[in-house]
């Protein structure tokens, strides 16, 4: 299944709280619940005015699907094409 990579505009991401955060993070499980077992959210990380997220997802559009039922923007979603670490240089 595809991997992608969203990024969303969110000004002063970097000083939401933890309990921010967390409402954000219940709202978009929720939005997954309902959506079924074919998209899954495997982490975000969050930066100073953006959140960047890694899903996974049949295509695009569930991806899209989702940040429009969550309220969320995705001003940018990327399909990753491959995945290198460290151990990818030895």
């Amino acid at each position: 299944m595809p991997k992608y990579v969203i990024e969303r505009e969110i000004p002063d991401a970097g000083k939401l709280g933890r309990e921010q955060l967390k409402g954000i993070s219940q709202t978009s499980c929720d939005v997954l619940k309902l959506m079924g077992p074919e998209i899954q959210w495997v982490q975000s990380y969050v930066t100073g005015d953006k959140i960047y997220c890694v899903y996974i997802a049949p295509n695009k559009e569930m991806i899209l699907e989702h940040a429009k039922q969550g309220g969320f923007p995705a001003n940018s979603v990327s399909e990753v094409s491959a995945v290198i670490d460290p151990t990818t240089a030895e």
